[in-house]
């Protein structure tokens, strides 16, 4: 609103709010250390801060509708699942800040299963001692032990090895929350579904009516969408499982370690040798990457039993829903046959209506024809002739009746 201003006499017109920049969020970020704060973070920087391209975020924007997908990249994962649109790090969680109770309760069950698994597995410094232990190294990476052990110039032939249950490493910590949390929604709403349907199915068998059409109707539209969401989870698993490369992108953890360990190996090199030794040097290195990549892209057991554990799970609800689809089916069909036998209870009355109605119309003609005005001596007769012509055409259209009834039935076009 403009003011005026008393001693100069000019209008000010206040400026307007200082707008968000572009694309600006608030984010929850839960760490490695169970720690979770709420941050503003703009487009562009989660995308340094990940090393996602734009279209991977579009993914996780609530206004647009993707369908459900796990995505693999190089220093990050992308997870959207049901009501979870997150992305994990090998450090942290970051997902839009959200008021659903579903979000609410994934990020206690978060943030749970970090503490109670630990700290992560530690990593190397670009400056410290290059000698590791067996149970330091990360989760499911028995290579990165030996090609250490080779750039140091120790073996580990003669200590003891530590021998403990591996800690994942902290991205599958998460991704287990996230598929447990997309997968007990989808299992209480089958579960819900179910309760709600078979009564519904049964009570439809007993008494056909309007309403109970309508609650089926509406039962079968939530059971379409609920089997086409969890057969898009199922597929994706799937599509994980089949292959080996997007499930190595998701060791983000050892390929952190690889890319510390290859860096510091090229600073160590460049120090100690000369140009042609350096060279020769650069060669060897790049086949100790080649060999870590190699190791990376075929040490997928972890994870694949992990996709695997949950994949029977989706598994088992897309039956679950495959079995309640089989049951609305067969109560379709015996409806449909109920309606056809009422139909055909209401044909064959159709029919001896119509019977009756014809061998009436014989009995008018009759009438008929002695209703003419033309004298003969029938009317001059007694009233024993008038009973015994009536009693006689009644008599005539029964037996005709009958008749045409037991010609039906030896004919089989009856069921009586």
């Amino acid at each position: 609103m403009a003011v005026a201003d008393e001693e100069t006499g000019k209008i000010q017109i206040p400026a307007p709010p200082r707008r968000k920049g572009i694309g600006v969020r608030t984010w929850v970020v839960v760490s490695e250390l169970d720690q979770s704060l709420l941050e503003e973070v703009g487009k562009h920087s989660i995308m340094r801060r990940t090393g996602l391209p734009t279209r991977d975020l579009r993914v996780l924007d609530p206004v647009l509708s993707y369908p459900s997908s796990i995505l693999g990249r190089e220093r990050a994962i992308v997870i959207n699942l049901e009501h979870i649109k997150a992305i994990i790090t090998a450090k942290e969680v970051l997902m839009i800040n959200s008021t659903s109770p579903l979000v609410i309760q994934f990020l206690q069950d978060l943030r749970h299963r970090i503490s109670r698994s630990g700290p992560a597995p530690p990593q190397p410094s670009m400056e410290g001692d290059m000698e590791y232990h067996a149970d330091e190294v990360p989760w499911g990476s028995p290579s990165l032990q030996e090609h250490t052990e080779l750039k140091d110039g120790n073996t580990m032939m003669g200590e003891p090895v530590a021998t403990g249950p591996k800690v994942p490493s902290f991205e599958f910590r998460a991704l287990e929350a996230c598929l447990e949390s997309a997968c007990r929604c989808l299992e209480s709403e089958t579960q819900m579904l179910q309760e709600e349907a078979y009564p519904a199915l049964d009570e439809l068998t007993s008494k056909i009516s309007t309403l109970n059409l309508e609650r089926v109707r509406q039962i079968k539209s939530q059971l379409v969408a609920i089997s086409g969401r969890v057969q898009k989870v199922r597929d994706e698993l799937e599509h994980l499982l089949d292959d080996d490369n997007d499930m190595a992108e998701m060791y983000l953890t050892e390929k952190l370690v690889a890319r510390s360990m290859a860096q510091s190996s090229r600073e160590g090199a460049y120090n100690a040798e000369n140009e042609v030794d350096d060279k020769r040097s650069e060669e060897s290195k790049s086949d100790d990457s080649s060999e870590i990549s190699t190791s990376l892209k075929l040490n997928i057991e972890e994870l694949e039993m992990l996709l695997e554990a949950y994949f029977v799970q989706i598994d088992g609800i897309l039956q679950k829903l495959s079995d309640m689809s089989e049951y609305v089916d067969d109560t379709e069909d015996c409806i449909n046959i109920m309606l056809d036998d009422k139909q055909n209870q209401l044909l064959e009355m159709g029919v001896m209506l119509s019977t009756a109605n014809m061998i009436l119309n014989a009995g008018i003609v009759v009438v008929g024809l002695f209703g003419m005005n033309i004298g003969i001596s029938l009317f001059d007769g007694q009233p024993t002739q008038f009973w015994a012509t009536v009693c006689g055409t009644v008599g005539g259209c029964v037996a005709l009746y009958l008749c045409a009834i037991g010609w039906g039935k030896k004919k089989n076009l009856l069921a009586l």
